[in-house]
């Protein structure tokens, strides 16, 4: 996409999430409750694994802080790439019942119509939820806070929520064809943040070769955080891997890109 286009994107983005944002705060104590009921749904994630260390003292070798880290880290991406992007599920039931039309003639990125459909403020919720959660275990760890390491945090969540972003895309762009593939697009999306939650010592090395090498969530928080935390990288990454991030996220947005165009080129109307 050409400069002018992604300033007509992010331009159209803004004003249509605006829109739905005027709409929203409407019904201000509707949306104060609805925001307060998400960060007590979400953040019966985080206790539910401090109830479980309340019978053990360390899971997989990771004490709580350093679990809070990783729970941090990921919740504050995704939880940025759902606001962004969460309505891009929508996609399949645009398809299936021909409203996808309506989009294409208007003289607006289709992507940016998509994303910014019926934005939900409301998610701003599971990003503050994970906010917290990050300066908790920041304060709590007892780790040598070098600069490096703390310049790592920052752009560790900015990618993160990249890497995600792209993920969003690549399976909305993945129900141009099976139209019906939400769940699907969720199993990558929120099973893969509930996924990073956890220590990669949990699971077999199978699963994490393929949330390393195929699909790159480990460079949400995994990598990143074992430089932080001073841990063997998992599958005995180099050291320098924990600083790649920003590259995997990019290449990601690039695929994505690629998958998102040649989804919209197939997309053939309803005839309705």
């Amino acid at each position: 996409m050409h400069a002018g286009g992604l300033v007509q994107g992010v331009r159209a983005y803004g004003l249509i999430a605006g829109m739905w944002i005027r709409s929203t705060m409407t019904y201000r104590a509707s949306f104060v409750l609805t925001t307060v009921g998400s960060l007590v749904v979400t953040g019966l994630d985080f206790v539910g694994i401090v109830l479980m260390f309340s019978h053990v003292d360390v899971l997989a070798g990771y004490v709580l802080a350093e679990v809070a880290l990783l729970y941090g880290l990921s919740m504050l991406s995704f939880g940025t790439a759902d606001l962004v992007l969460g309505s891009m599920d929508r996609l399949g039931r645009r398809v299936r019942d021909g409203t996808l039309d309506t989009l294409l003639v208007r003289p607006v990125p289709v992507l940016a119509q998509v994303a910014a459909d019926r934005f939900a403020l409301r998610r701003v919720a599971r990003l503050l939820q994970g906010l917290v959660v990050l300066c908790w275990a920041l304060v709590s760890l007892d780790v040598d806070w070098t600069p490096l390491k703390l310049l790592l945090m920052p752009v560790t969540v900015v990618s993160g929520a990249a890497v995600f972003c792209a993920v969003f895309v690549a399976g909305a762009a993945f129900q141009f064809v099976a139209q019906d593939a939400s769940e699907v697009q969720n199993a990558f999306t929120y099973g893969g943040q509930t996924l990073l939650q956890y220590p990669p010592t949990v699971f077999a090395q199978e699963l994490v070769r393929g949330v390393t090498f195929v699909l790159p969530l480990a460079f949400v928080n995994w990598v990143p955080a074992s430089y932080v935390l001073g841990r063997p990288y998992p599958l005995g990454l180099p050291e320098w891997a924990a600083f790649v991030s920003p590259v995997v996220a990019a290449v990601c947005c690039a695929l994505a890109g690629v998958a998102w165009r040649a989804g919209l080129r197939s997309y053939r109307s309803t005839g309705s």
